[in-house]
């Protein structure tokens, strides 16, 4: 496993024993909206749109995030180089938390947290439809193969209906969307500075 994604996989799994240890770490560390003196909330700190991103709130939640970083994270690291795949996640991470700021601001949600490696998960699947379109993707469940830029269209277009429609609650779908948009917007700078022969 190349070193970025493996450190990334450590990171959250050591934060999640934490978190199941008791040691308080939503007030601080999870994306909390702006909020006004008078909703009892910690309100928003700039480090949350990094450390919001290695909260997770259940078993399920961290193990099939880590599975989509393993799964698509190890090939985009050892295309893009670990240093730009490193630039790559957290840009991802941090747009699908401004994203998620911007829409819950826009619709006056409740100022709740979002946590979870989300967002940088769903700008890792991007860039692999991307560059991988052929590659064969089956679905966990139910388990049905499909090319890896149809896998991406399907997760996004869910996405963006569960967002509008609001019928799958307790989800950022919106930070997923954000996710995406932060791994394309890396994509476009990638190809900018690329010779004119290798784009």
């Amino acid at each position: 496993m190349p070193p970025v994604t493996r450190f990334l996989l450590i990171a959250n799994v050591a934060v999640f024993f934490l978190q199941i240890t008791g040691v308080p770490t939503i007030d601080v560390f999870a994306l909390w909206p702006p909020s006004s003196p008078e909703l009892n909330s910690p309100g928003f700190a700039p480090w949350q749109l990094v450390t919001y991103s290695f909260l997770h709130g259940g078993y399920s939640h961290i193990i099939f995030n880590m599975f989509g970083l393993y799964m698509f994270g190890s090939e985009v690291e050892r295309l893009f180089g670990s240093k730009f795949y490193l630039r790559y996640y957290f840009a991802s991470v941090i747009a699908a938390g401004l994203t998620h700021l911007l829409i819950a601001g826009l619709l006056g949600l409740p100022p709740v947290p979002i946590i979870g490696a989300s967002g940088g998960i769903y700008g890792l699947l991007l860039a692999f439809g991307v560059y991988f379109p052929q590659r064969t993707v089956v679905l966990l469940i139910p388990p049905i193969p499909m090319k890896a830029r149809t896998f991406v269209v399907v997760f996004a277009v869910v996405e963006l209906f569960f967002g509008v429609t609001g019928s799958a609650s307790g989800v950022a779908h919106f930070a997923h969307l954000g996710g995406m948009l932060g791994g394309w917007l890396m994509i476009v700078y990638r190809r900018s500075r690329a010779p004119s022969g290798s784009r």
